[in-house]
């Protein structure tokens, strides 16, 4: 018998037929003598439609706090209608808000961490051979009030589940059938990977790919939790995510872009010590996350430094260096939205020179122009004009991968 802690996404319970379906999934584990704890999304586009209804009411934006507890609502939905599919199938079943789940968090609504997960109601109910049903995304804080994980926490959710209860395998059900080495639905010559490491899967993950979570896969790396990504639609094998995989490093594993990307330039600051640890200081004090970075060689007794932010994250960004204008003593700030990022990701790329130079030459090719560079041991990333991010995309992915 073994504890298995299963994912599904939005699209997986979008009507009442694919409630059934999934309902189906979870009972033959269940069957089979397994404990299953599973994690759900709201349906469909249901939390894109909260927002829009927030905006109705409130078109400048309303308390991070109150969109929390709107936005919580999704999952709440979903939860209880699937505990109510397997109710009919003839299964003992509960579901639980993310509270009642354990769910302890900080309290910085709309992107919270979470900070512990009391496991006693979890166990307590896989002890009666429940089946769980818990929603994802969500939490409370030391208020007592309700907070959400940000974009693609339920991935984090489950992960965390599966570490607290020590599992045997979390599984993230989604509309594609494992991680590939591009979008499958922009690039037609896509190949579906067997295994892939938690360093390749997290880089990709940041870099846009969204088949999971950046953070779930920080946290399934930390507490070696094993990942199997598949589809919720096809019965069939999906990718296994973990620490060693059994196939020979290849030099480039995917391609992903990322068009939630922007660019802020900050013109004319002081050249001096210090400078770049105010910017960035004052930005991670308003929680802001900040990637690519550039500073030109300092003439005139100034400077400029360049990074991008997510897109969503800007106008707090802009608004945190407003504010620090008197501290930071800028001229200007000038910021791009229209970029994209694309990546290519593989660990094969640290013992293999000619990869930079082999993807430049795949966008010349495509007569596309760079704006910004940055690279790791295991990436390269580069940011471009949004409006040629897919046909970047199928360049580089046609340049590397047979």
């Amino acid at each position: 018998m073994a504890l298995i802690v299963k994912k599904f996404g939005g699209s997986s319970v979008a009507n009442a037929e694919r409630v059934f379906n999934v309902a189906n999934i979870i009972v033959n584990d269940y069957k089979k003598g397994n404990d299953v704890i599973v994690v759900v999304s709201a349906q469909g586009d249901t939390t894109d439609d909260l927002i829009e209804k927030a905006k109705e009411i409130n078109p400048d934006g309303a308390s991070k706090r109150e969109m929390d507890m709107l936005l919580s609502a999704g999952e709440q939905i979903s939860i209880s209608l699937l505990a109510m599919a397997i109710e009919k199938l003839g299964y003992p079943v509960i579901s639980l808000l993310g509270w009642q789940a354990g769910f302890n968090t900080d309290s910085h609504y709309g992107f919270a961490r979470i900070k512990n997960l009391n496991t006693e109601r979890l166990k307590n109910e896989i002890d009666k051979r429940n089946i769980v049903i818990v929603a994802g995304f969500q939490g409370i804080n030391r208020y007592d009030d309700i907070t959400t994980l940000g974009r693609g926490g339920s991935d984090t959710s489950a992960v965390a589940i599966a570490a607290s209860m020590k599992a045997d395998l979390c599984q993230i059900y989604t509309d594609v059938d494992g991680v590939y080495s591009a979008d499958p639905r922009k690039v037609d010559t896509a190949k579906k990977m067997d295994e892939i490491t938690y360093d390749e899967m997290l880089e990709l993950a940041a870099m846009g790919a969204q088949v999971l979570n950046n953070r779930s896969v920080e946290m399934a790396k930390k507490y070696n939790v094993e990942l199997e990504v598949l589809s919720s639609l096809e019965n069939k094998p999906g990718t296994i995510v973990k620490e060693i995989v059994k196939m020979e490093k290849t030099l480039i594993k995917g391609v992903a872009k990322d068009t939630n990307v922007t660019r802020i330039s900050i013109v004319g600051v002081a050249d001096t010590p210090g400078i770049a640890f105010k910017i960035f200081n004052k930005l991670a004090q308003a929680k802001v996350n900040v990637d690519t970075i550039l500073q030109s060689v300092g003439r005139d007794g100034t400077k400029d430094i360049t990074f991008t932010v997510p897109g969503d994250q800007c106008k707090t960004a802009l608004k945190a260096l407003e504010n620090a204008k008197d501290i930071i003593d800028y001229k200007e700030i000038s910021c791009n939205e229209k970029i994209a990022k694309v990546s290519i990701v593989g660990a094969g790329m640290e013992s293999n020179p000619g990869v930079a130079a082999k993807m430049f030459e795949a966008l010349y090719d495509a007569g596309i122009n760079i704006n910004m560079i940055s690279t790791s041991e295991i990436k390269i990333s580069v940011l471009i004009d949004v409006d040629y991010a897919d046909r970047a995309v199928k360049a580089v992915h046609d340049k590397f991968i047979d």
